[in-house]
């Protein structure tokens, strides 16, 4: 008997001790090597392809990040976003409409802004605003789905960010929120406070050794953290979309009415291309009968919580601030297909 309880503990901890991330990547790829050898090299293209188009914004966070911590800048930044919570949000929606962002490409931004001690609910609000719009898709969403269409868009963006913020700053007061990063994602930014040291910034990093390791450590902790689990998230994208006929999602949500734009938010989140790709597929979908608000709750809720991005902050924070990320982007969604269908 103690010698089965020992091989069991043994077994957890050999397990606990296990990256999930690498360990699932290897193990679909097995799978797929076994069960269908033909979609193999498209599942790996695809992997591939969608990782390096996210790289840049990866690599230009991460670096970012880097020298935050590594210069003391971080403690700076973090003061910068201190003050009046309900002011922030507001600049936090508007500037995430702005932003160049996708789902995945804020991943590493977000981690920063929260291990800096800035508050969860303005990170919350940008978080939520900034991948559903940016410049570029503003004129390419005008060129397929017309002006009407991009500012609606444009205005849930800035909406949902201010829903997302403002519904969480309520929620605060609950203990579950005090520390959404997990412990193992957590830096070592000031949480805010009046006791909290502020050290001397150090621009010229590269001028001190302590600096540069600093700086060193910190891209390749944060890079190689993130980068398993969006190639992960993307073979499981490219797996979904391998055998997911999109007629069937089609047949899902063609239509119109509250049951299809509800439909339509819980398809979009697995269901979602990207912000690019998921354009001329709504207009598509328009043109074989589907409501423009049906749409717009099928973009916002894919472009908020795709696969890829849903699995990347379950990886990044605790889970209630991931069901609260998951459940505004499902409402919002929801809420913006009902208004664009009265609206438009």
């Amino acid at each position: 008997m103690l010698t089965v309880n020992k091989h069991t503990n043994t077994t957890s901890l050999n397990w606990r001790k296990m990256d999930k991330a690498w360990t699932a990547l290897i193990a679909i790829l097995i799978v797929i090597a076994a069960a269908d050898t033909s979609q193999l090299r498209p599942s790996v293209t695809f992997t591939y392809k969608a990782f390096v188009h996210t790289l840049p914004y990866l690599f230009l966070a991460v670096m970012a990040a880097a020298y935050a911590k590594a210069s003391g800048a971080e403690n700076i930044i973090a003061k910068v976003f201190s003050g009046n919570v309900i002011i922030m949000i507001v600049l936090a929606a508007l500037v995430g409409g702005l932003s160049p962002f996708c789902s995945c490409g804020v991943i590493p931004l977000i981690a920063s802004l929260l291990s800096m001690g800035v508050p969860l609910p303005a990170v919350m609000a940008f978080w939520l605003s900034s991948p559903i719009m940016d410049p570029s898709m503003f004129f390419l969403t005008v060129g397929t789905l017309g002006l009407p269409f991009a500012i609606a868009k444009t205005a849930t963006a800035v909406g949902l960010g201010l829903f997302g913020g403002y519904s969480l700053l309520a929620l605060q007061k609950l203990s579950v929120f005090s520390s959404p990063l997990r412990t193992e994602i957590k830096g070592g930014g000031c949480t805010g406070g009046s006791s909290c040291s502020r050290p001397s910034v150090v621009w010229s990093i590269w001028r001190a050794q302590e600096r540069r390791s600093a700086f060193k450590q910190e891209t390749q902790r944060a890079f190689l953290f993130l980068s398993k689990w969006m190639l992960l998230a993307f073979l499981l994208e490219s797996v979904m979309l391998a055998y997911i006929p999109s007629d069937m999602i089609t047949n899902f949500i063609n239509g119109n009415g509250i049951g299809s734009i509800t439909v339509a938010a819980l398809v979009g989140v697995p269901a979602y291309l990207n912000g690019y790709a998921a354009l001329p597929l709504a207009a598509g979908f328009i043109e074989q009968g589907m409501s423009q608000g049906v749409a717009m709750s099928f973009l916002v809720a894919g472009g908020v919580s795709s696969l890829p991005a849903a699995i990347a902050v379950f990886a990044l924070v605790r889970p209630p601030v991931f069901v609260m990320y998951i459940t505004f982007a499902l409402i919002g969604a929801v809420s913006a297909g009902l208004i664009t269908e009265a609206i438009l």
